[in-house]
């Protein structure tokens, strides 16, 4: 009768261990992308996931200064170049990635009648010097998809600290 009251004893106890580990599969985030240490240069990072409800967001591991978004799985957030740290709120919290935002810093010229147009095509704000032959004529500050209209001969840019 013992060994009876054991058998059952351990079938409840093997299923409950079943039933709650099937509870915490469900309950925990599951994450699709950025995909862990993953290096880009584009500002705008999808966060693509299921069964969560928040994504936090920092540049510290132990998310002393998250940013905090409610949002239903997938997302656009625009992000400075920079290393992250994310993970995603739901019943359970999901594990912790990673991902870096590379600076890019691109000039692009376009012919404007006798000037050019500068474009700032990167992902960083940029610092411009203008020359007219080998003497600098000035500089500009451009952010990024900024344009502006100038005289010259060469254009140099740099990331602007």
């Amino acid at each position: 009768m013992k060994n009876k009251i054991y058998a059952i004893d351990l079938i409840v106890l093997v299923g409950s261990l079943v039933v709650i580990l099937g509870i915490v599969g469900y309950a925990t985030p599951l994450i699709i992308s950025p995909s862990d240490n993953s290096v880009t240069a584009n500002n705008s990072v999808l966060f693509s996931f299921e069964k969560g409800s928040a994504i936090m967001i920092d540049d510290n591991k132990d998310f002393s200064s998250p940013e905090i978004i409610n949002v239903e799985n997938n997302l656009v957030i625009n992000l400075k170049p920079g290393h992250y740290y994310w993970k995603v709120k739901g019943l359970l919290q999901s594990e912790i990635r990673e991902f870096t935002i590379q600076s890019e810093v691109e000039l692009k010229l376009k012919e404007a009648g006798n000037k050019f147009e500068v474009v700032n095509a990167g992902n960083v704000e940029l610092n411009v010097d203008i020359y007219n032959n080998e003497s600098l004529n000035g500089s500009i500050i451009l952010k990024v998809d900024e344009n502006k209209n100038v005289s010259g001969t060469k254009f140099i840019g740099s990331q602007n600290e």
